[in-house]
């Protein structure tokens, strides 16, 4: 065979995948990903220069030898240094994405001692350098590998920061071009299920057909919400950039988000509508209102990705060779579909990831509308670099962001976005909240309740809400209502599949006018659909004690107000950090006087004196330091340090309603036959989360059982008690339980 080769025939083939076929269909794919940003040139030399290497005689021979002998298995000789030290000489950042389009991204100091490695690396019984004779090989049929002349970067990458993210998205767009064409050689039917071809309008004209069948009927909140909707379609003629949607809960936020979100993109050319929110229960919800209304399961072409950790494993077994399954699953990795329903946690730990499965869908959110739900979640510790990468899509990559909340947080009020001008959607945001005000606050918090005294709360209505700070505080709480057979409880002791049950089980008992009486963490407050007459509240940050209080009377049917009662519990305890000061600045802004929670300029108040308490001397919210680390481009540390959820946690398996299918992905996992990942999607609803070190403390006592002993698979059996309401508790160890 004289031609040079980047892969080996798929198997039942003897097609090679020819060297240059490859780079250059990669170039052309990563030049039309990095289109939307200006940067085609230098993704179209980068998708040249990733492979050079292979034409090394050693990596040629390589791939033959593992055609002859199907069992020979190894990484081959490296095929990086070749075109990492070509873009060393025409544009030195891009010798980092070409070093990391496998491995992933690393920094300057890693590459540096990586390349003086690699380069003095000679052809097998030669001593010729392999890294020059790879490139003088290529040369010979490819002298577009040498550009003439130095590669420009955009005007727009300003500083080292900015650099930063612009290398991210180049490297999101080779990698995704390479994974791509390398597909389309080795398993082209997979390849052939990616994609869709129905288009935004197509979507807008849905949309439409599915408003028109909605009849809001008459009265002032329903008034309320069809003017806020007519301002979300109105508002979406502006010019692409960084937008607010501030609306009361029960305005139907959802819905007209959506409605802003399609407009605009339609009448903008933007590319997909990508909507992330804090937590998956809010995500599936999410996820099935946008299904109902595209009517994605009467159409052959899938349009909603619902991405997340559970998003797979929710399905039926059933469903694991459907097309509609496959393709979420694949359209999943790069994020190729017009809507994409994900959580915060997704979305900001995959722009600021190094490794190439997380980074690859990260060029997808150029030239999108991206709609931050419950904007006020993010974490405070990291909002100066979240704002950061914001920012840089709004003014550079073409994409429009929203930041939609009830509660909208003072982001202007933060050093990296105070010069970003952002529209309002909703003018005049303040006279609806009036109209759609549901709840009065009963503050009760000048002297401490005891758990009995909340609890006699709970007995004393029919049906009624209790939302406390920590897990061991929802067990306490628990434990006084005794064997109330009304008593429901959720938190992140129960695993996802008992949680979705349990939210089922109340809602049934609501609609039917059952006694319910639930007692849950933070997990419910953020956009989980439920009305309950009355809601306690353990005294907390003010915008968690307003998301609480969007559960009480949210559809506004009861005949007076719905009572929210804010308590400060004799035994309760408070979140460290950022949780634990902002609940007391909370009760600062009650000592001082009369406390509207229905004024969003108090919302607004409060979020300032929260983000001056913890803002640096620099004027940052980045307590991990990944701005200074940006700026140096360690792109490893970065990642890393990048963690939406500050836990260091282990899963285990909890045996929890279907126990043959656990047992069933357990035995698969340890057969280790290939099956683990779908494995894994298998248990992903059954798994517990809990601190790393109360998981040692738990294998020391027989209560964990590892699925794969002499792996480093952090993933065990629980074997103590999970109780069918507290679900995971290990009675002497509550007091660890401090975090929802």
């Amino acid at each position: 065979m004289s031609q040079l080769i980047a892969h080996t025939p798929r198997p039942g083939s003897e097609e090679w995948h020819v060297l240059l076929d490859h780079i250059f269909a990669v170039a052309h794919l990563a030049r039309d990903f990095a289109q939307p940003f200006g940067a085609e040139a230098l993704a179209f030399q980068l998708g040249l220069w990733h492979d050079v290497g292979k034409a090394n005689p050693d990596f040629q021979a390589y791939l033959r030898r593992c055609y002859a002998e199907p069992s020979h298995k190894g990484h081959g000789p490296d095929h990086k240094a070749a075109g990492a030290t070509l873009a060393l000489r025409f544009c030195p950042p891009l010798a980092l994405l070409v070093q990391g389009h496998h491995g992933g991204m690393t920094s300057k100091p890693a590459l540096q001692s990586w390349l003086a490695e690699k380069t003095t690396l000679t052809v097998a019984g030669t001593d010729q350098l392999a890294v020059d004779t790879a490139i003088a090989t290529l040369r010979e049929v490819l002298p577009a590998i040498e550009p003439e002349g130095k590669l420009a970067i955009p005007a727009f990458v300003r500083d080292e920061r900015s650099a930063e993210f612009f290398l991210r998205m180049l490297f999101s767009a080779l990698v995704d071009a390479d994974f791509l064409d390398t597909e389309a050689h080795g398993n082209p039917q997979k390849a052939g299920l990616r994609g869709s071809s129905v288009s935004l309008a197509e979507l807008l004209d849905r949309f439409e057909r599915s408003q028109a069948k909605r009849t809001g009927g008459a009265g002032p909140v329903n008034q309320a919400r069809d003017e806020m909707y007519r301002h979300c379609v109105a508002a979406a003629a502006h010019a692409p950039g960084l937008f607010r949607l501030a609306m009361p809960t029960g305005g139907g936020k959802t819905r007209s988000g959506m409605a802003f979100a399609l407009h605009h993109a339609v009448r903008h050319n933007k590319r997909r509508v990508i909507v992330a929110v804090p937590y998956i229960s809010i995500t599936e919800q999410t996820a099935q209102e946008y299904r109902a209304i595209f009517n994605d399961s009467d159409h052959g072409n899938p349009v909603v990705l619902e991405h997340h950790s559970g998003a797979d494993a929710a399905r039926r077994e059933a469903d694991d060779y459907h097309p509609g399954a496959v393709w979420a699953r694949l359209a999943a990795e790069n994020w190729d579909a017009p809507i994409v329903v994900t959580t915060t946690v997704q979305l900001f730990e995959s722009m600021f990831g190094s490794r190439t499965g997380v980074c690859r869908k990260l060029h997808r959110l150029a030239d999108s509308v991206i709609i931050l739900d419950e904007a006020q979640s993010l974490p405070t510790d990291l909002l100066t670099p979240i704002l950061d990468g914001l920012r840089e899509l709004c003014t550079n990559y073409g994409a429009t962001v929203v930041l939609s909340t009830a509660t909208q947080p003072a982001f202007e009020s933060i050093k990296v976005f105070a010069d970003l001008p952002a529209h309002d959607i909703v003018p005049n945001a303040a006279r609806y909240f009036t109209v759609l005000a549901r709840v009065r606050y009963d503050w009760r918090t000048q002297q401490p309740m005891p758990w009995s005294e909340a609890a006699d709360l709970l007995r004393a209505n029919h049906q009624a809400l209790a939302v406390v700070n920590t897990k061991a505080d929802a067990l306490a709480l628990l434990d006084m209502l005794g064997d109330d057979p009304s008593a429901l409880h959720l938190s992140t002791l129960l695993c996802g599949a008992h949680r979705r049950d349990v939210i089922a089980t109340i809602k049934q008992r609501l609609n039917q006018g059952a006694a319910c009486r639930l007692v849950s963490t933070q997990v419910i407050e953020a956009g989980v659909d439920l009305d309950f007459p009355l809601v306690l509240r353990a005294i907390a940050p003010l915008d968690r004690i307003i998301q609480a209080a969007g559960r009480c009377n949210r559809e506004g049917k009861l005949p007076e107000k719905g009572q929210v009662i804010v308590f400060r519990p004799e035994q309760g305890a408070l979140p460290a950090g950022v949780y634990r000061a902002a609940t007391q600045l909370t009760m600062s802004f009650l000592n001082a006087g009369p406390l509207d929670a229905d004024d969003p300029a108090v919302i607004g108040r409060y979020f300032r004196r929260v983000y001056a308490t913890f803002t640096d001397s620099h004027g940052h919210l980045d307590k991990p330091g990944i701005q200074a680390l940006r700026r140096d481009w360690n792109f490893a540390e970065v990642a890393q340090r990048m963690r939406l959820i500050d836990e260091d946690t282990e899963d285990v398996i909890v045996r929890y309603g279907n126990h043959q299918r656990i047992d069933t992905a357990i035995a698969a996992l340890r057969a280790q036959t290939g099956g683990a990942r779908a494995a894994l999607r298998q248990l992903q609803p059954f798994l517990v989360s809990i601190r790393a070190s109360a998981a040692e403390r738990y294998r020391r006592r027989g209560w964990i059982e590892p699925v794969l002993p002499d792996s480093k698979l952090r993933l065990g059996i629980w074997g103590g008690r999970y109780d069918a309401t507290r679900g995971l508790v290990a009675d002497d160890d509550r007091a660890l339980l401090t975090a929802f």
